[in-house]
């Protein structure tokens, strides 16, 4: 009887050990921690895409002017002339079409163009670019292009870059109280137009 009650005693105090709960704890913490870190290192990191889609914009005389594109990258590739190829219709982006939004009418080149939005395409060449805004401007690439729906064509003269602008850059910036410069910039190369308010 005595051996049975000791053998009780001995087996309570072992198993309310403090030290065997903490074990128990670590044990387990442990465990979760392997099983959260093979969870980490088994997830994938996101892809960055290589051409994001993103925006340029700017205010001129209460006239919102919004761009949205997708941006290329140079890496180390021929762009005009080769990835671009010379005098054939390009989206001046990748994939969706670059658009063009203005809040009010604007005149570009003479012509006034209505508030709305545009695709906006260009024929890159060598001596000679031109810039076209389109009623069309939700497609992929150029494949939907219709000239029959242009607005306007404006030809405009390429500036040599002394440095390489790595992605494709669109900067819309306020020139006074009605006008607003539109700049394209990719790899050494950049085109620019005006859009005048027309109120």
């Amino acid at each position: 009887m005595k051996i049975k009650l000791l053998l009780l005693a001995l087996f309570a105090t072992t198993a309310c050990n403090p030290k065997n709960k903490e074990n128990h704890e670590m044990d387990h913490m442990e465990h979760q921690m392997e099983s959260e870190s093979h969870e980490i290192h088994e997830a994938k990191p996101a892809e960055v895409p290589k051409s994001p889609r993103t925006s340029a914009m700017a205010m001129t005389g209460g006239n919102h002017i919004h761009i949205d594109y997708s941006a290329p990258s140079v890496r180390g590739r021929q762009i005009f002339g080769g990835l671009v190829a010379y005098n054939e219709v390009w989206v001046t982006g990748a994939h969706k079409a670059t658009n063009i939004k203005f809040d009010k009418d604007v005149i570009i080149n003479g012509e006034t163009i209505k508030a709305g939005q545009y695709g906006l395409f260009t024929i890159p060449g060598k001596e000679e670019w031109t810039i076209i805004l389109n009623q069309d401007w939700d497609m992929h690439l150029a494949d939907d292009y219709n000239a029959s729906n242009d607005l306007i064509r404006i030809n405009v003269k390429p500036e040599k870059l002394n440095e390489t602008v790595e992605a494709l850059t669109f900067e819309v910036k306020e020139k006074d109280a009605k006008t607003t410069t539109v700049a394209i910039s990719w790899d050494k190369t950049k085109v620019s137009f005006e859009a005048v308010n027309a109120e």
